[in-house]
């Protein structure tokens, strides 16, 4: 095994760096659980009472952690998604 030594200064510098790298990372993955709103958006639909329905027929994801939050799985619209895509002639 092999043993490194760093000054303070040089350690913390490194452990700013690492941090910065890791939220950096973060930040460019997209939220798994999105709510109405974005969910709306990606559908591309404007009304709620279709979100609703898409979530009561079973055809997207939903989370309802609390009785007026509703959270919307980002994969299963998307799957939704692809899954009604019609392929060209």
């Amino acid at each position: 095994m092999q043993v490194v030594c760093l000054q303070e200064e040089a350690f913390y510098a490194l452990f700013d760096k690492v941090v910065e790298h890791m939220e950096s990372k973060r930040k460019n993955k997209p939220a798994k659980w999105i709510d109405a709103e974005e969910a709306m958006v990606l559908l591309n639909i404007k009304s709620t009472t279709t979100l609703q329905k898409l979530r009561d027929e079973g055809k997207i994801r939903f989370s309802q952690p609390q009785k007026k939050i509703i959270l919307y799985d980002r994969d299963s619209i998307n799957e939704y998604i692809e899954k009604h895509a019609r392929e060209t002639f």
